[in-house]
């Protein structure tokens, strides 16, 4: 039940790495562990920077097969799922990072990785 496009993915892409820099202002996480703030403010940025590297719509140059790129999310995933227990962080950076973690497995998991980009 692969339902979620190159092209959506792309979109989700850039509006996760939107969230992965913003949010962690918006939630005091610098307040709260300065590494878990700007962990995900980076992981934000190389976000944009794999996606605008990947053979799918919203690119700049393809480069990098969707394939690829899935495997990239899904080592950001288990990173963002682990790092809270690695790392020490507790409250809301831990919430923070397994919510982004598991949105992401999600994503992964729904994206046809078959289709043409």
């Amino acid at each position: 039940m692969r339902f979620i496009t190159s092209t959506l993915h792309g979109i989700l892409d850039y509006a996760a790495a939107v969230a992965l820099i913003i949010l962690p202002f918006i939630l005091g996480l610098e307040e709260q562990s300065p590494l878990a703030h700007w962990i995900s403010v980076i992981a934000g940025v190389g976000l944009i920077g794999y996606s605008l590297l990947t053979e799918y719509t919203f690119s700049l140059a393809k480069m990098i097969p969707f394939k690829v790129h899935l495997a990239l999310d899904i080592v950001a995933a288990v990173f963002f799922v682990i790092a809270p227990f690695v790392l020490g962080f507790d409250g809301i950076a831990a919430i923070y990072y397994w919510v982004m973690g598991a949105g992401v497995v999600a994503v992964v998991v729904f994206s046809n990785s078959v289709e043409p980009a």
